[in-house]
């Protein structure tokens, strides 16, 4: 981080104040969306305590809407859930505060309701559309879609919570090519982007992203301290302190990596988002955990979606559903060879060690397998693949199935839904739960567990590649002849970095477009 700190301001500076000036809290501005109906969008601010503020929304020249509500307490600070609204607009919000006989108004103006969608994580989430495949193309576009808004926070970290978002990289904007494509790992957000884009396309109704990321960063560093101590972390308080003392901190774009500090993007990035009504929530997060906690990874994250759900309920006053939807990838790759693989242990763990999403544990949630999606000669380094359509397009099916329960609809690879072992052929069938789209597999992205230790436990497991000899519509038939003196132990599919080249794995859904994500079985289980 040496380098990388270039602004700090007391942080009872963005803390509100009895005497703060009459305003919306940052994240209220033109061209916003808000979330529609059947949810009451909640709006906020700060005003003189004792005021009261009267809010009207108007269509043209028609009033549909008038809330009054006081600026309560020492904090000086004024919320309001609004009725619900159906999708559309524009609108325009007035703000009308009375203190002591005083009048002050402000107004925000080209308001849409719709879906808010926030979208969180590290690089491969804070990637813009300059950086990915055809981004000419994709810039070109931008004027097609004046009804999706885009807003992105900035990169801030901060030791205690904050109230309100200390500063803002782009404020509500129409998509533009400037606005989607403003530098490397800056904004706009490429998956987020698409993603909002491919539900537009499918929703014919407006989409508000909040792009909220910053590369290098792991999941800890988003998750509450309440949320770390379900997993067993302590707080974090003295890990790298000199950097986080009583203020909060802006990064410069020069430095790549974000902090590590427990919570401290909690604190500033998404503690501030909370009365705010959303939809959902897209995450593409998972890389820096290889390398930290990876072995908690399969309780950090399901505990960081449970506490981010209740708490945005409860900061929207219960209009964020208290089990929002939530998406995230599953990761990609990162090199052929790596020295240490822990890319398929995160990836188990990002389904909290079930394979697939939703799951018994993380219900309402749904994946984007991306492991296919490899990128050799990525110039931003092939830990960074430039195939974030394809990304955005497996998430955009897993939203309208789980988000928008729309039926009929393939939004998962196919999974194993029965094993049999012939001990005597030395053969195993693997039957899926769909029809399969199969190509050829190479020889290791099938391998079986044999166990090596005098206790036969799943630490003396030794893994070893073998064959899938045959495929049917809905089996896979692997040999394991001569891997294994004993029972075998267990089999595993795709379980490395790399498991195959780009877009070609040996397992797809039946239409050929969403890969079979990572297993692992045990055997008995």
């Amino acid at each position: 981080m040496t380098g990388s700190l270039v602004l700090c301001i007391f942080l009872s500076a963005f803390s509100p104040q009895a005497d703060a000036l009459f305003d919306f809290a940052s994240y209220y501005a033109d061209h916003m969306v808000l979330q529609m109906a059947p949810a009451k969008a909640v709006i906020w601010g700060y005003g003189d305590a004792g005021g009261v503020v009267t809010i009207s929304i108007f269509k043209e020249f028609d009033g549909i809407m008038k809330k009054s509500v006081h600026v309560k307490g020492n904090l000086g600070i004024w919320k309001a859930a609004l009725d619900p609204v159906e999708h559309g607009g524009p609108y325009r919000i007035h703000a009308e505060q009375n203190f002591m006989g005083e009048i002050t108004s402000i107004t925000i103006e080209d308001i849409f309701f719709g879906d808010v969608w926030l979208c969180g994580g590290q690089s491969n989430m804070e990637m813009t559309v300059l950086q990915i495949y055809n981004a000419s193309k994709e810039l070109s576009e931008a004027y097609l879609y004046p009804q999706v808004r885009l807003f992105t926070a900035s990169l801030v970290y901060a030791k205690e919570e904050l109230y309100d978002l200390a500063k803002v990289d782009l404020q509500w904007s129409l998509p533009t090519p400037e606005t989607l494509g403003h530098g490397e790992f800056t904004y706009f957000s490429a998956v987020c982007w698409l993603f909002g884009r491919y539900l537009y396309d499918t929703l014919k109704y407006p989409i508000g992203l909040v792009e909220s990321c910053w590369g290098g960063t792991p999941v800890e560093a988003w998750s509450s301290p309440r949320s770390l101590h379900e997993c067993g972390l302590p707080n974090d308080g003295e890990r790298e302190k000199r950097h986080v003392h009583d203020f909060y901190y802006e990064r410069e774009y020069e430095s790549f990596f974000g902090p590590e500090v427990y919570s401290v993007l909690w604190n500033a990035m998404i503690h501030p988002l909370l009365n705010m009504t959303i939809k959902g929530a897209i995450w593409y997060q998972g890389e820096a955990n290889t390398n930290l906690n990876t072995d908690l990874y399969n309780c950090t994250f399901p505990a960081m979606i449970d506490d981010w759900r209740a708490s945005f309920h409860e900061g929207s006053e219960g209009q964020t559903q208290k089990d929002f939807p939530f998406g995230f990838v599953q990761l990609s790759t990162n090199v052929k060879t790596p020295i240490c693989d822990n890319y398929p242990v995160i990836r188990w763990h990002q389904t909290d060690d079930f394979g697939y999403a939703p799951n018994p544990k993380m219900p309402n949630t749904f994946m984007a397998v991306a492991m296919d999606l490899c990128d050799e000669t990525s110039p931003f380094a092939s830990i960074h693949p430039r195939d974030k359509q394809s990304v955005a397009r497996r998430l955009s099916l897993g939203a309208r199935a789980v988000a928008y329960g729309e039926t009929g609809i393939s939004f998962q690879g196919p999974f194993p839904e029965k094993i049999t072992i012939a001990a005597a052929d030395a053969y195993m069938n693997i039957t899926y739960n769909q029809k399969l789209h199969t190509m050829p597999a190479n020889c290791s992205i099938f391998e079986v567990g044999c166990s090596s230790g005098p206790m036969g436990g799943r630490n003396d497991v030794q893994w070893t590649p073998v064959k899938s000899l045959s495929f049917s519509p809905q089996t896979v038939t692997v040999s394991y002849k001569g891997c294994c003196a004993q029972a075998i132990a267990g089999v595993r599919y795709a379980w490395s970095d790399w498991p195959c080249d780009y877009k070609h794995c040996p397992i797809y859904s039946a239409d050929g477009t969403l890969p079979a994500p990572p297993f692992l079985k045990y055997f008995p289980d």
